[in-house]
């Protein structure tokens, strides 16, 4: 939570920086995407159940501090943005967003395969080796039975 919480601050400084010194945004592109990262870690970690007061609180505040820093944000691209910038960058959030959920689902999905397929494989062989060790009993069964 603290770190994710110091990438944010970080990012933010040096987005707040280069808007300062050249007084354009996009001269902050990395510092806006890590800002955008650890804003995304940083709710998915206060979205997860389990967490005790102290951390309770400690998210709540760290929630709190992205609050301002995004109202922050808006503004300077509001002022020192290009216009509807601020509602460009809310639809690339949304975007980016469910991009990363559908990697993971595919993530996932590719997972299921693999372990899928590792069974398949399994069978395979097993059967193979049972069906060999089938003919193996068979074959010793006929050549002793012959001599008798």
């Amino acid at each position: 939570m603290l770190a994710e919480l110091a990438i944010a601050n970080a990012a933010f400084s040096v987005i707040k920086e280069a808007v300062q010194n050249s007084g354009d945004i996009m001269a902050a592109g990395d510092a806006l995407f890590k800002y955008f990262d650890s804003k995304a870690e940083l709710q998915r970690k206060a979205n997860e159940k389990g967490g005790s007061k102290g951390s309770d609180l400690e998210e709540f505040m760290a929630l709190e501090k992205l609050k301002q820093q995004e109202e922050e944000l808006k503004q300077m691209m509001i002022y020192a943005g290009r216009g509807g910038m601020w509602d460009d960058w809310l639809a690339f959030q949304v975007k980016v967003k469910k991009k990363r959920e559908a990697d993971k689902r595919q993530k996932v999905l590719d997972r299921q395969r693999l372990i899928s397929r590792i069974k398949d494989i399994a069978m395979i062989i097993l059967i193979i080796v049972l069906l060999g060790g089938l003919g193996i009993i068979i074959g010793a069964a006929i050549w002793f039975s012959r001599d008798v």
